[in-house]
């Protein structure tokens, strides 16, 4: 479990400002395969916590890119939890070899890299993160990406909150 926090380059910079174009632009489908072009997982997602629910807003699926959503499941079998509990964005390369989450999720997802969607009033509202059911290589390095597109992604989802 990793909660590195890279600082934004030149070119990450330019990344988050392609992100933007793209959000804006071609719409929210778009900009969830712009980001998933990037990392090696097969899904990219968006996530709203609802009570004990974890509640599908998008999601881009790399095998079968039409828009879709999944439906609702239990928050408690989720590493979406964890971020909301840590509010710090969390990457689990292989959960069935990782000792830091062995044993406190039951799900079929293997990696995962999530990021904390914060509302306009800073509170926890979901997540974006990657996953797959397979083992996938490292990216910490899209952590800033992620975290600025979550903030953005806020804002397009709840344009009547957003700040």
């Amino acid at each position: 479990m990793t909660s590195l926090r890279p600082t934004p380059d030149a070119a990450m910079l330019r990344d988050i400002d392609a992100f933007a174009r793209v959000l804006g632009q071609d719409g929210l489908h778009a900009a969830l395969e712009f980001l998933n072009r990037r990392t090696p997982h097969r899904y990219t997602g968006i996530y709203r916590f609802d009570a004990e629910l974890l509640r599908n807003e998008a999601l881009y699926d790399r095998y079968q890119p039409t828009p879709k959503q999944v439906g609702a499941v239990p928050l408690s079998v989720t590493f979406c939890s964890l971020v909301g509990k840590q509010q710090v964005p969390l990457e689990v390369l292989d959960a069935t070899t990782d000792a830091a989450v062995r044993g406190l999720i039951e799900t079929p997802v293997v990696s995962y890299c999530g990021v904390l969607i914060r509302d306009a009033q800073g509170r926890p509202f979901g997540t974006l993160c990657h996953y797959d059911t397979e083992r996938c290589q490292e990216r910490t390095t899209d952590l800033p990406l992620l975290e600025a597109a979550a903030s953005q992604l806020y804002r397009y989802l709840q344009p009547s909150r957003g700040a």
